[in-house]
């Protein structure tokens, strides 16, 4: 990179401390990171639209006369001051409408001024008005000039405006026309393609000339655009290659063989394995038996038995002395693999304890000494296990459970935990299907296992959309089944984020339940309670005392309830398809026709009733989270909004997976040494300040 880009944005004119500190919060310190500031989307103010010419919905540039302006109070939800100013031109009338503003902005727009507006026009009491639009007063005799090109729009914080952030990036885009930016990839690569160079790509995509550019960009189409794309896939794929050679070359635990454990592990079972799960566990063998740690990803839809795998893929690793822990994202999770892994590994001559947030004070202590000091072989449970308290004495194995719940730094921690200089052996498990593809873009430091069918036996869920409108019937149908022995699962959902609302919804529906349902004993689960209240619940409804189980999507993974066989789940919509999937896959367990009932609001929408029949349609996790990254996105449904991995600036996975191909051909490419150059400084164009989170294992 040339010197200039590495210069600090405080040597852009205008640019001081306080908005220094804004820049620091988009993760921009110099004036390379901030040209890869690209716009989100285009605005055209290249020309002036008539009032009489706006429609509603369009976004324009209008210019026209103060009628008149002035404040009242109104009634929206509550008094709140507002701003009106009536416009006009020759061809018709506008109103603006502001709902924040101070009284030196009220007193500057005075009936008389003209004003030149951008913003999006909307029909409120059949009329035009727009609603905070972008503004400046003008002389109507000499009026500014016109934009010559399309108006960038930024991602942004607050205190950081468009107009100030637009004269920055035009000050910096004259000193990249003066300097211009050394190139990134390799001039053969880029002829291949017909790709501009980074310097005109940037400028195209700052500054986009025509309306033939923007119809491109828009549809991400545009040479520029493509180029970018590729690249920071590309980037991201060799930051996860260069952290797989930095782990292959460390120590890892030294792994025996053991077939006697193995045998005797299998004919304690009361099933037999699937050939897929056989073919995950040669897998994992052939993978121990290599002089290097293993980084295996391991898929499976619900109930296809991952946990099973899971446990033989431990057997090994204690029967070679050392120390396993398995970490799950709740204590209901956490507590199932306890009890499976206690009823099959214990009999073995192997101890195992479970170590979870709620355990305090003494009973914490012991359990934390015995983990230190090797009395203990598995360890099993929640964040608690990377919290700085905990120590183990010869820790050869870290297994991730549901591993998108988990942030980076929380897996970085626990593996940290491993004797110094010697890298644990790691297993990551998730029930969220992704697409092949996609899993060897998103997770290319990993090696990918699918476990791609379900064991015998399994009946198929028969999923019906209900609507609130017959909630009664559904209830009746409830305790029909109830008598006949069945259980129910009934699950409550909110569109809000918090769990204290989540819970609170829960209490109302179990409290009404046990109103509607005379004779039918209900009990409750959500993620407030104390564990041990969640365990007496859950036992019970396990035992067949509780014929009814009223809970939040806290049940979503970890509760088995083979005489479970109906699944209620209230507000689907407001769920993704993968976790109504999951959360249908606690039914279908026994031998009975199980269903799961969706209790969706008395009308849905066209695009909600479509994305629901979906569910009806397919009972494969891998097709129906498919569909869920088509519509929600690979960061919601991969939960990469929330735990900083695969956070990219232009790339969307869904759209862009067209270009995985080449983005890993650059990739292979730029990992030669003769393009150690080239490397680091796409890396540090498009991975940067988050090169830390580049381990996505």
């Amino acid at each position: 990179m040339s010197d200039w880009s590495r210069d600090d944005v405080t040597t852009l004119k205008g640019v001081g401390p306080k908005l220094k500190e804004k820049f620091d919060r988009l993760g921009i310190q110099n004036k390379q990171q901030l040209l890869f500031h690209l716009p989100l989307r285009y605005e055209d103010r290249t020309h002036l639209t008539p009032l009489g010419a706006l429609q509603s919905g369009q976004r324009a540039l209008i210019e026209a006369e103060i009628l008149q302006a002035g404040s009242s109070f109104r009634r929206q939800g509550r008094f709140r001051r507002v701003l009106l100013v009536k416009l006009a031109d020759a061809t018709g009338f506008l109103t603006l409408r502001f709902f924040h503003f101070s009284n030196s902005q009220q007193q500057r727009l005075q009936k008389g001024q003209w004003l030149r507006c951008y913003g999006e026009a909307r029909t409120i009491m059949g009329a035009l008005e727009m609603v905070h639009p972008e503004y400046e007063i003008i002389n109507p005799d000499h009026p500014p000039p016109l934009e010559r090109f399309l108006t960038p729009v930024y991602p942004t914080t607050e205190g950081l405006h468009q107009i100030g952030l637009r004269k920055i990036m035009q000050q910096l885009l004259t000193e990249l026309q003066q300097h211009r930016m050394e190139e990134t990839l390799p001039d053969d690569w880029l002829r291949q393609y017909d790709f501009p160079g980074v310097s005109q790509a940037l400028q195209i995509l700052h500054n986009p000339l025509n309306q033939q550019d923007v119809a491109l960009i828009q549809a991400f189409e545009h040479p520029a655009q493509i180029r970018f794309i590729i690249e920071e896939l590309s980037a991201h794929r060799i930051s996860l290659l260069q952290r797989r050679q930095q782990t292959a070359a460390l120590p890892s635990p030294r792994v025996e063989d053991n077939p006697a454990l193995t045998q005797a592990f299998l004919e304690a079972l009361d099933f037999s394995l699937t050939p897929a799960q056989d073919r995950v566990v040669d897998e994992i063998t052939e993978d121990l038996k290599k002089n290097q740690p293993m980084m295996r990803l391991v898929q499976g839809d619900v109930g296809s038995g991952k946990t099973v795998v899971a446990a033989m893929a431990v057997l090994p690793i204690l029967g070679s002395g050392y120390q396993c822990a398995l970490m799950a994202p709740t204590e209901i999770l956490a507590e199932q693999h306890f009890k499976n892994f206690q009823s099959w590994i214990e009999s073995l001559g192997f101890s195992v304890i479970s170590l979870m947030g709620v355990d305090k004070g003494k009973k914490r202590q012991t359990k934390e000494a015995a983990i230190k000091t090797g009395q203990v072989d598995l360890v099993i449970g929640t964040h608690a296990l990377f919290q700085a308290s905990v120590e183990f004495h010869n820790l050869g194995m870290v297994i991730i459970d549901e591993q998108h719940r988990f942030g980076v730094d929380q897996r970085q921690a626990l593996r940290n935990k491993a004797r110094k200089n010697l890298m644990p052996h790691q297993l990551i498990m998730t029930a969220t299907p992704i697409p092949r593809t996609l899993a060897m873009a998103i997770y290319a430091d990993l090696d990918y296992s699918q476990i791609d069918e379900l064991p015998p036996g399994r009946t198929p869920v028969k999923t019906s959309l209900i609507a609130h409108s017959q909630r009664q019937d559904l209830i009746d149908s409830v305790r029909k089944a109830c008598v006949e022995g069945q259980q129910v699962y009934w699950v409550c959902t909110l569109i809000e984020e918090s769990e204290a609302l989540q819970c609170e919804a829960a209490e109302v529906t179990y409290t009404k339940l046990k109103q509607q349902l005379p004779g039918i004993s209900v009990g409750l689960v959500h993620g407030r309670m104390k564990s041990t209240q969640k365990e007496h619940e859950i036992q019970a409804f396990k035992r067949g005392d509780l014929q009814v189980l009223v809970s939040t999507t806290v049940i979503e993974v970890g509760v088995d309830v083979p005489n479970a066989s109906i699944m209620i789940i209230e507000n689907p919509e407001r769920l993704g398809l993968s976790q109504i999937h999951q959360l249908r896959g606690r039914v279908g367990r026994g031998h009975k026709q199980s269903y799961c009932i969706l209790l969706v609001k008395n009308e849905l929408s066209s695009q909600v009733a479509n994305r629901l029949e979906v569910l009806r349609n397919h009972q494969d996790g891998f097709v129906i989270a498919e569909k869920d990254l088509e519509i929600r996105g690979a960061g919601e449904v991969l939960g990469t909004r929330q735990t900083g991995e695969a956070s990219f600036r232009l790339v969307d996975l869904m759209r862009d997976k067209r270009w995985f191909k080449e983005a890993e051909q650059l990739a292979n490419l730029l990992m030669l040494e003769t393009y150690q150059h080239e490397r680091s400084q796409l890396l540090h164009n498009w991975i940067g300040h988050r090169a830390q989170y580049s381990d996505v294992g």
